[in-house]
């Protein structure tokens, strides 16, 4: 049972803490991604090939799901803040270490480290906003969580490349440094020291067992097929406009912006679904289903770019409007295991991340992007099982 019942809790949303926590997630995701715009520049300057550069990708993502796991079963040892606080502190500092890095290996190292302070933060943060508010609100305070990691795509991708374009991508990473100091000064204000998760005795530590249920294992999977989905389009769907339509790196920007726009579109729609309808395994089971069917249509009908550009946002809006009402699911755990279990869906995140990138390169040397509509159709089809499966799970 959780430590405080709905009850106990507000009926008005932390929206400090909550603010907080979306300018976290904003620098965390940000730590990584906005890299994408200085791949040619990192290479020439530190005299390697961009590929390599590129798979900086794969080591940040490895580092980040090693440290959710472990952060989140420390949270719920020591208490949340202690990490809250500490995470985007040490992030900040390597963000400044791998700016002055002289070499590809030092830029590696601080990236791997980088990556590891912001899988440590992402799932606890997530785990002290559900804390902090009644089930009846936890998908749309979810929600609003998962938007400041669409902003990135939205707001930060498109930032990096306006300052780079003045500082360079090392003065970036400073930047990048800055604004995880600022959100760690912003979560010392807003997570209290009597916060859910604070430090506990050595009689109620988490029992791992506890924590990974069939019913959360099995979401826990239902995730990677997810993210596998979502991270197909989001690491490709750049190169499948090149390819089909011959695009050119300024007439991606439009299509780019719109299909960041639809997924932070679905999330907001979807912590409201989330509250809205009390079924929210079936929610997101009919929405990774209709998702399936759109990637089918992304991939494999090409009428023209607008169409294309239209199919990929309904494909990114209808996947990101199961997250929140999945994410809600996953964390109505008991209290005392949260952190464990919410940290661990940043494990199987990463898993997710990294599948899609080595399946989607299968795909392109073998049958072509027309090969990513049934890869993605069938895992949404799996991820919307796996949904329904865990759904009977809990009723029975």
């Amino acid at each position: 049972m959780s430590s405080k019942s709905s009850r106990d809790l507000p009926a008005v949303l932390p929206w400090a803490l909550i603010g907080a926590a979306c300018l976290g997630s904003f620098a965390a995701t940000s730590s990584g991604t906005t890299r994408a715009p200085f791949l040619l520049d990192m290479a020439h300057d530190l005299d390697v090939a961009m590929p390599l550069v590129a798979n900086l990708v794969s080591l940040t993502a490895t580092a980040w799901g090693i440290t959710s796991a472990l952060g989140g079963w420390l949270s719920d040892v020591i208490g949340r803040r202690p990490l809250l606080i500490a995470a985007p502190f040490a992030l900040a500092l390597a963000m400044v270490a791998q700016a002055w890095a002289g070499s590809f290996f030092w830029v590696a190292v601080w990236a791997a480290v980088g990556g590891g302070c912001a899988g440590a933060f992402t799932g606890v943060i997530f785990a002290e906003v559900s804390g902090r508010v009644p089930d009846s609100q936890r998908g749309r305070a979810l929600g609003w969580v998962m938007s400041g990691q669409s902003l990135t795509l939205v707001v930060g991708v498109p930032m990096a490349a306006a300052v780079g374009s003045i500082i360079g991508w090392r003065g970036w990473l400073v930047c990048v440094g800055g604004l995880s100091l600022a959100a760690c000064l912003s979560l010392y204000f807003t997570v209290g020291r009597g916060s859910a998760g604070h430090t506990r005795g050595d009689a109620a530590r988490p029992s791992l067992r506890a924590a990974l249920s069939p019913r959360v294992l099995g979401l826990l999977s239902t995730g990677v097929a997810e993210r596998i989905c979502y991270g197909l389009a989001a690491v490709y769907f750049a190169t499948f406009m090149q390819v089909t339509y011959h695009m050119s790196l300024l007439e991606l920007a439009i299509p780019l912006a719109v299909f960041a726009l639809g997924n932070v579109a679905g999330t907001v729609l979807g912590g409201q679904l989330a509250d809205r309808l009390r079924d929210r395994l079936l929610t997101f089971a009919i929405a990774m289903a209709l998702s399936g069917i759109a990637a089918l249509a992304l991939f494999m009908w090409h009428p023209g770019p607008i169409v294309s550009i239209a199919v990929g946002f309904v494909y990114v809006l209808l996947n990101a409007l199961g997250r929140p009402s999945f994410m809600a699911s996953l964390a109505a755990v008991p209290e005392d295991v949260r952190g464990t279990v919410l940290g661990l869906n940043g494990t199987s995140a990463s898993v997710g991340w990294i599948g899609a990138a080595a399946l989607g390169a299968m795909m392109i040397g073998s049958v072509g992007f027309e090969g990513f509509g049934p890869l993605a159709a069938v895992l949404s089809l799996l991820g919307a099982g796996g949904a329904l499966l865990s759904r009977r799970s809990a009723a029975t």
